[in-house]
């Protein structure tokens, strides 16, 4: 799963050093929303030895996957649902001290009944959070 390298670097004062990184396939995360509603996934994370709340995401299956196809298909697996409207907020690279993972962020709306397809090693169980309740937390 992981691809780990490393890489003999030229720094800014003409020194030598050493990198290690992690390439990483890329990755779609989506803020599904409906009506005044969130839907979110909980799952454990063993690294962290802790059950998150996220937002739905996954990686590409392939490279040079389009972003807003592997979108699609992750709501559709994690949270059962599709959605009429996508609005591209955007990329992040999460952890680029050690990685070169970007994950592109969209807002899914108009969502309509579909069918959860769960990865045979994903466990996850799906949240639906009004908004008002969610800007709270923060």
């Amino acid at each position: 799963m992981l691809d780990v390298r490393k890489a003999t670097v030229e720094l800014p004062n003409g020194k030598k050093s050493t990198r290690e990184f992690v390439v990483h396939p890329g990755a779609v995360a989506i803020l599904p929303i409906e009506s005044n509603n969130v839907y979110l996934v909980e799952q454990y994370r063993f690294p962290i030895g802790k059950h998150l709340l996220e937002i739905p995401a996954g990686k590409f299956d392939e490279p040079g996957e389009v972003p807003l196809e592997c979108g699609k298909r992750e709501l559709e697996e994690e949270i059962g649902k599709k959605a009429k409207t996508w609005i591209y907020l955007g990329y992040i690279y999460t952890t680029p001290g050690f990685s070169n993972e970007i994950i592109h962020l969209y807002l899914a709306k108009d969502l309509e009944e579909s069918k959860m397809n769960l990865d045979e090693d994903e466990f996850l169980e799906v949240k639906r959070f009004q908004l008002m309740n969610l800007k709270k937390w923060c």
